[in-house]
């Protein structure tokens, strides 16, 4: 009963709640209007209707999210148009993210190097098709490539944990951290244990979580108390009881950089259960990488964008590049960041890529499988092309709803020729890709519509590294311990069961 009240009670129901209101109001004062209105207010809210509806089609949204809202707009055509606009629309304005993008090339001009043309001419002499999937991310992204960067493996949280807190302790300059979930517990209380020391000792720490991520699993204000003890904190996009689309916008990035030379990208969050410390949905599968290099200089640029983007501020990159030092490594790293607030779906068309120009095989992990028409389009092709497709998906869901709509794409893959398999002790969180032995991808962005359009999510594309047989060899040690799926060909899904899947697919770019 006391955890019940505690919820009921919370920020996040009472924010949702006065959202609720709003969206009820609203929707009193439409229906107020047709009804009092007369047939100019009737064929008025109609007529919206329409031109957002020929609106919708003209932009450049992807389809899937279009016939979403379409659909919503002619299931109720008297306020569907005015929903859109609220609600569907992006509320970011062409000037800010020209702003921010803008400030992106000015700094990456600035970090070009001769290490980074040495990357590029060296992978374009070894593999042309890969420096081609390289130029889309220095372009678009733009994030450059880079020699000279090591990097380790984490398989699993506990390991990524132990070497974070190692690293932390090393601190000597500055601490940059950014992550979508933050809980009180084992892991985080040791890790801000670690920070309050570091800032005793004069270093410069900065904290950077998401609200939304974070609503239920830290204290109102908490960042008052970070904001006590010397860490410079900021919430990301806070969320607040107003009724406009842009609390979508979340902040999905897990980054930390130290000293410029160290830096960490990957799945994990930081609680408990991401270190099965806490046991939710079974064993938590979760990955991340470690670079200690002139590669880490992409991830301190993601990151002091979005702080300067959240504070307005322009910040000064160049006293937190990497110290130059020679750190050799294998291959080559190139760190990417992908956001909302621009027409670049970057995350997805890296993994689009990757899959159309795969010779022998692709593995993917990836907690959720709501895909597009693209990316399931592209994954059906190289399947009949003869290419080894395998994804592994969680067997134990955090989200019923959204496990439904996954396993409802796994029939229409597997009879292409796609591999399925269910990772049977619990949960995966990782978002790993590896492709032909040649190129991988460890990061944060999930298959799905939330991380491809509305998330700002970040990643670690590895060209030539011996760390692509590393991830491999972790996924296939992984298939070993999960179940693969064969459907029944003459299985007959109930009805509604079917009718169920049905609906939620089409609201999938939704949820």
């Amino acid at each position: 009963m006391k955890k019940v009240l505690k919820f009921l009670c919370s920020r996040l129901v009472i924010i949702s709640l006065a959202i609720l209101v709003q969206f009820f109001f609203l929707l009193f004062i439409l229906l107020k209007l047709s009804s009092s209105g007369g047939l100019a207010a009737y064929v008025g809210l109609q007529l919206v209707s329409l031109i957002v509806v020929l609106w919708i089609i003209t932009k450049r949204d992807n389809p899937s999210y279009k016939i979403a809202w379409i659909i919503v707009i002619m299931l109720f055509p008297l306020f569907g148009g005015i929903f859109y606009l609220v609600f569907g629309n992006k509320p970011m304005s062409k000037k800010q993210a020209e702003r921010v993008r803008r400030y992106a090339y000015t700094q990456v001009e600035q970090s070009e190097s001769i290490s980074c043309q040495k990357a590029r001419e060296e992978l374009e002499r070894r593999s042309p098709h890969l420096k081609r999937q390289s130029d889309y991310i220095s372009n678009v992204g733009p994030y450059p490539i880079w020699g000279n960067t090591q990097v380790e493996y984490f398989p699993v949280g506990e390991d990524f944990w132990q070497a974070l807190l190692r690293e932390l302790e090393k601190a000597e300059k500055f601490i940059f951290m950014e992550y979508f979930i933050i809980q009180e517990g084992k892991m985080w209380n040791a890790l801000l244990d670690v920070l309050k020391r570091k800032v005793a000792a004069g270093v410069d720490v900065r904290l950077m979580y998401d609200d939304l991520g974070t609503i239920q699993t830290l204290p109102p204000q908490y960042y008052l108390q970070l904001e006590q003890a010397g860490i410079k904190c900021a919430v990301f996009n806070p969320f607040r009881p107003r009724l406009n689309s842009a609390f979508n916008y979340r902040d999905h990035r897990k980054i930390t950089v130290i000293d410029g030379d160290v830096g960490f990208c990957g799945g994990l969050n930081l609680a408990d259960e991401y270190i099965n410390a806490h046991v939710r949905f079974g064993h938590w599968k979760d990955t991340a990488v470690m670079l200690r290099g002139d590669g880490t200089w992409n991830l301190t640029m993601m990151f002091l964008q979005l702080w300067s983007y959240r504070d307005g501020k322009d910040a000064d990159y160049q006293e937190y590049r990497p110290s130059g030092k020679i750190y050799g490594g294998e291959g080559f790293v190139q760190p990417y960041g992908d956001s909302p607030i621009d027409e670049f779906n970057v995350a997805e068309n890296i993994y689009l890529q990757m899959i159309n120009c795969a010779k022998k095989y692709v593995y993917i992990t990836t907690p959720y499988l709501i895909l597009d028409n693209e990316m399931t389009t592209a994954l059906i092709i190289a399947a009949e092309s003869g290419v080894d497709i395998r994804i592994i998906t969680p067997h134990i869901p955090d989200k019923w709803y959204v496990h439904a709509v996954t396993r409802s794409s796994y029939r229409q893959l597997i009879e292409a020729g796609v591999r399925i398999y269910e990772y049977t002790p619990g949960f995966i969180h990782a978002k790993m890709f590896v492709a032909d032995d040649e190129i991988g991808v460890v990061g944060t962005a999930n298959m799905d519509y939330r991380s491809f359009y509305l998330h700002f999510e970040c990643g670690v594309a590895f060209f030539h590294s011996p760390i692509i047989q590393t991830v491999k060899e972790d996924i296939c040690k992984t298939m070993e311990i999960s179940q693969e799926i064969h459907p029944d060909p003459g299985e007959r899904v109930p009805l509604l069961r079917r009718l169920g899947r049905a609906i939620l697919k089409a609201f999938a770019p939704l949820m």
